[in-house]
């Protein structure tokens, strides 16, 4: 048995510590919310996973320092825009403990991985990332998934796959930080655009069309920022990239659906009601693609959708009456 802090009580970071508690961990979850605190405690529930029983073994608390105390791993499940901000919270209380990055998405403010935000916090910790197709509905109801854990530290990462490994979870190990990191960011971008193309009636053709060339924007970006090509190609790029676009458990896809229906940003965020990492890394990855002059004619189209009021059937034609070239 192992002793885990979660920070984060959010859908993923619950259904990590139901997981975690059934393989017989000891889990302790940090929350802001006194609501969802006593929800978890007292009922044993959580209200984004209404399907899912929390086990006995799982505590939560606001006090982040109590749950860190005599832990052997730190799992960080926030939205990513809070990421600097908690991390700054707990940062006097971490020991020897490792620290895992399970959030997706970037530091919009300086277009920064959460990797370099935990190390540039963390600097004396050692940092990871878990990234993975795995929706929190499905790994909180024991569903088989399979994840990837990267790190510079190979203990690190041995210790995640051997506390995490099941046969209800396959664990693989990678020491691309970087394109772990990054697949799982740029993916919600375009499982957002999936989402537009199902709310515009858009058919299997468009889908398959938008994905297929959605990963060549995600990898081309990916390998600027630091990744390796083959990285964008499995689990972490291909296969989050899949379940992403394809399911409704995704808020990223729900997001763009609406959008596509004609809802404006704010409606969307309130319809959702969960935090959409997809609209604040489209912004990011615009940015940085035009910093390092990689060609992303997807993502330059979903950024004129949301920030520059461009109909959404009027950026399909576009994409679709670019100059034509080879594959």
């Amino acid at each position: 048995m192992r002793k885990i802090s979660i920070i984060g009580s959010g859908s993923w970071g619950v259904a990590l510590g139901i997981y975690l508690a059934g393989q017989g961990h000891d889990v302790k979850i940090w929350s802001f919310s006194e609501e969802e605190k006593d929800l978890i405690n007292n009922e044993r529930k959580c209200k984004f996973l209404p399907k899912a029983v929390i086990p006995e073994g799982v505590y939560c608390s606001t006090d982040v320092k109590e749950v860190l105390e005599g832990t052997e791993l730190i799992l960080h499940v926030t939205p990513s825009k809070f990421t600097r901000d908690v991390i700054k919270q707990y940062k006097d209380f971490v020991k020897d403990q490792g620290v895992v990055i399970c959030s997706k998405g970037f530091e919009a403010a300086t277009l920064k991985t959460l990797d370099d935000v935990a190390k540039e916090e963390l600097p004396n910790s050692k940092i990871g990332v878990l990234s993975g197709p795995s929706h929190a509905e499905e790994v909180s109801v024991l569903i088989p998934t399979a994840l990837v854990v990267a790190s510079e530290y190979k203990e690190l990462s041995d210790m995640v796959v051997d506390i995490f490994k099941s046969d209800k979870m396959r664990m693989y190990t990678s020491k691309d930080v970087k394109g772990v990191e990054l697949g799982g960011a740029l993916k919600n971008i375009i499982a957002f655009c999936a989402g537009v193309s199902a709310g515009l009636n858009l058919g299997d053709n468009t889908f398959a069309a938008l994905v297929t060339r959605g990963l060549v924007e995600i990898s081309r970006l990916g390998v600027a920022l630091g990744g390796n090509k083959e990285t964008f190609y499995g689990l972490t790029g291909l296969g989050d990239l899949i379940v992403t676009c394809s399911s409704m458990h995704s808020r990223n896809r729900r997001a763009g659906m609406l959008i596509g229906q004609g809802k404006t940003i704010e409606e969307t965020r309130k319809e959702v009601g969960m935090t959409i990492e997809s609209i604040d890394n489209i912004e990011v990855a615009y940015k940085l693609a035009k910093m390092y002059n990689i060609e992303v004619p997807i993502i330059n189209a979903v950024y004129e959708v949301l920030f520059n009021s461009l109909d959404p059937k009027e950026a399909v034609t576009m994409l679709m009456t670019r100059d034509l070239k080879e594959e």
